[in-house]
């Protein structure tokens, strides 16, 4: 497979404020309030306004963007400006589909599932039942695979469909917004409690699978433009409102081979940096004509 990955260390890089709200008593109390959904939706309430404007010129430039990449336009809020569309040359798609796209851009790590139904994620270990919000449902990808991307502010927020297919359910998981920054993981189940969508989607390349997005704090809507239905390989799914999000990719045993680089790098601790249609794996051998 054609590749040009970059990885950075999984490492406790947060900012003094995270450090607070989860390691301190104080700054625990405050979080409580925080990661409240009707907290969360009064933060989108301002991101959506014209006063947001103000904070884009800062972000672009503390986050490194390359503005090249993204449609030329005139934003008339912070929020319209973070869900900014992506120039189609800037992110080049493999034409076979026997490879595995990344669903979106972010920073990818990938895990076994085991016979108990657990992966770990950022050190921390979580059940698919708590997941998916569903025992039976978990039971289909156990001995199978977990890709994992963590979208952070200067990733594109929008995610697409890895194959074509047919929809087959889903469901919003109702939750609380937790950051996905290692800090998080390290200290709740963030993955478990967050609000989160699961789409379980019969393709034609790589079985049955489970897309499961995820909300972050200060995320105001998961946006997803189809629940039923087939869908198309990269067609757009949905997209993010502003923070830090992710997206993860359940595969059944024997469904898919990961990029030997990636898992590598998961194995020592880091994290491979992938764009949307980048090949992460591809469908097993036994497969191919």
């Amino acid at each position: 497979m054609e590749k040009c990955f970059k990885t950075k260390a999984i490492i406790e890089d947060d900012s003094w404020v995270l450090d607070f709200l989860y390691r301190n008593s104080i700054g625990r109390v405050i979080l409580k309030g925080l990661i409240q959904p009707p907290l969360t939706k009064m933060a989108g309430v301002y991101l959506n306004s014209t006063f947001s404007k103000s904070m884009i010129k800062n972000f672009i430039k503390k986050n490194k963007l390359q503005m090249d990449e993204y449609r030329l336009e005139t934003y008339r809020s912070f929020n319209q400006f973070f869900m900014r569309e992506i120039r189609p040359e800037a992110r080049p798609l493999p034409e076979a589909d026997y490879l595995l796209a990344a669903p979106c851009d972010g920073k990818v790590t990938v895990y076994p599932i085991d016979k108990q139904s657990l992966f770990q994620v950022k050190h921390s270990e979580y059940t698919l039942s708590e997941l998916l919000d569903s025992t039976s449902l978990a039971e289909l990808w156990q001995g199978g695979t977990a890709v994992i991307f963590r979208l952070t502010p200067d990733d594109y927020h929008h995610y697409y469909f890895v194959d074509e297919g047919t929809i087959l359910e889903q469901r919003k998981i109702a939750g609380i917004f937790h950051t996905v920054q290692p800090i998080a993981t390290h200290n709740e189940q963030v993955f478990s409690r967050n609000s989160r969508e699961v789409t379980i989607i019969e393709t034609t390349n790589f079985g049955r699978i489970a897309q499961i997005e995820i909300g972050a704090l200060m995320v105001g809507k998961i946006k997803n433009l189809k629940y039923s239905g087939a869908c198309q390989r990269f067609e757009k799914k949905g997209w993010f409102e502003f923070g830090g999000s992710t997206v993860i990719l359940l595969f059944q045993k024997d469904a898919v081979v990961i990029d030997p680089e990636i898992i590598n790098n998961t194995e020592n601790n880091q994290e491979t940096i992938v764009k949307f249609g980048q090949a992460v794996g591809k469908k097993v051998g036994k497969y191919y004509e």
